[in-house]
């Protein structure tokens, strides 16, 4: 359960980093470097989520779920 919250909480900075690099593109027309920050955080945090989600794979605490399940 604590994992299913980690990954819903990093997903959720992900969100939130995506959409303040999109203000920082609007608001700074380019003259600074925020935009940038904002989106290297948003692919840090995203390689970070894939990399927790292949360990919680690898030790079982994570089990892939599908639509059609296995025969």
């Amino acid at each position: 359960m604590i994992s299913n919250i980690i990954v819903i909480v990093i997903l959720l900075i992900i969100i939130a980093s995506l959409f303040s690099g999109l203000f920082y593109m609007l608001k700074d027309h380019g003259r600074s470097n925020r935009a940038l920050k904002a989106l290297t955080v948003r692919i840090t945090l995203s390689l970070l989520l894939f990399a927790l989600l292949m360990i919680g794979y690898w030790t079982g605490l994570l089990h892939p779920h599908g639509l059609i399940p296995y025969h």
